[in-house]
């Protein structure tokens, strides 16, 4: 559930310069406050070319005014002539839990390279400039693709292989 689900109305400010310093912050201010354990992520777009930008401010990057392809447009820009465009997503996923500190860290990455031009429907933010190795943007992808491969996909995947349950839950 979210956190609107239980009538929690907070907004955790992100002010970490990492995805992990974000998602741990994330996850132990919602577990606090919602007195329940709670999953929180950080994650964003890391361009080589570009030193790591947009990084942790891929969601503001450029102006919090921008909209997605304003976004898009500036990325490709600031990428223009430039022949190595190798980019991953990232997403740090943490569990937290009320009054204790974060522990439990999941990563996930997804290899790809920056476009030369938006490609696809479907998806949100940088995904119709990212390019994974097979050829297809992310917003070309089906979602049951994209949840397979994206960088959320991976870290919950890796959440998901470290959970034990007691064999009567197998």
């Amino acid at each position: 559930m979210s956190p609107g689900d239980i009538g929690l109305d907070i907004q955790v400010e992100e002010d970490g310069r990492t995805f992990l310093a974000n998602a741990q912050k994330k996850a132990r201010e919602y577990a606090d406050a919602a007195g329940l354990a709670a999953l929180a992520d950080d994650s964003g777009l890391v361009v080589d070319a570009l030193g790591g930008e947009p990084g942790v401010d891929s969601s503001v990057w450029g102006g919090a005014e921008l909209t997605a392809a304003a976004r898009n447009a500036l990325l490709l820009e600031r990428l223009a002539g430039v022949t190595d465009r190798r980019a991953r997503f990232v997403c740090v996923l943490c569990l937290g839990r009320p009054g204790q500190p974060v522990r439990d860290v999941w990563v996930g990455e997804c290899e790809g390279r920056i476009g030369r031009e938006p490609r696809g429907r479907g998806g949100f933010g940088y995904d119709p400039v990212f390019v994974l190795p097979e050829g297809m943007t992310m917003a070309e992808l089906p979602d049951d693709e994209k949840d397979r491969v994206s960088h959320r996909g991976r870290a919950v995947a890796e959440m998901l292989r470290s959970v034990t349950l007691p064999d009567a839950e197998r």
